[in-house]
């Protein structure tokens, strides 16, 4: 059980939504526009945590040494943005528990916020079609400010606008992005076992806990 919790600060891709699809989709008609070949779904969900950045400059480094990438990466991402406005949403489903999860959060009185390395302009209308954005009085992006996951400034940016201690706040999310921020923070974390990680073991993440959907996590969390 975490105790004396008063504010919980969620992930999104690989944490409440599953969009792996929609990124899959998106970087594959980028490629094309580029005359490179398909990726696959695992190789793309590889990829997915960093921020959209990192996503298109590590789809076309299949490719590419990282001097040509830099060279072609302005053209890519401007392709990537134009594709996923189109598709952003289109195949994401919330996960089991999640909606559920973040209704027992709320009724703990929990402050609730959702921290993303996803760029706003795509994060808050994904929150909006698959009916999470009723659950969050904050949502930050990876654009949002200078820095983003893992380095802990979306989340002490949180902290204070609730004016919680770091410590009085968890953070839930699929990576090591997630606990390497929380951490550096000073914020309790718990991690979801279904996600994405860049392809790695949640096992080997620093974590106050793994759990198996946001209900369980609502179920350690004590305000008291």
């Amino acid at each position: 059980m975490l105790q004396d919790i008063r504010g919980v600060i969620v992930d999104l891709d690989g944490t409440m939504l599953h969009t792996a699809q929609d990124l899959h989709i998106t970087l594959n008609r980028m490629r094309a526009d580029l005359d490179l070949g398909p990726l696959t779904l695992d190789t793309a969900i590889s990829f997915v945590g960093k921020g959209a950045e990192n996503l298109v400059r590590q789809s076309i480094g299949v490719d590419f040494s990282a001097d040509e990438v830099e060279l072609r990466f302005k053209e890519a991402m401007a392709l990537f943005e134009k594709h996923y406005f189109d598709v952003n949403g289109e195949f994401a489903s919330a996960y089991p528990g999640v909606h559920e999860g973040l209704q027992a959060m709320q009724a703990k009185g929990l402050r609730m916020a959702c921290v993303t390395n996803k760029p706003m302009v795509f994060a808050l209308p994904l929150l909006q079609k698959t009916g999470l954005s009723i659950y969050f009085e904050i949502v930050y992006g990876g654009d949002s400010f200078a820095k983003k996951k893992p380095d802990p400034m979306q989340l002490l940016q949180v902290c204070a606008d609730f004016g919680l201690n770091p410590a009085q706040v968890v953070a839930i999310g699929d990576s090591i992005n997630d606990s390497q921020a929380a951490r550096a923070a000073g914020c309790k974390v718990l991690n979801v076992p279904y996600g994405y990680n860049h392809g790695q073991s949640i096992q080997d993440v620093d974590t106050d806990g793994i759990v198996s959907s946001l209900l369980e996590a609502a179920h350690l969390i004590s305000t008291t």
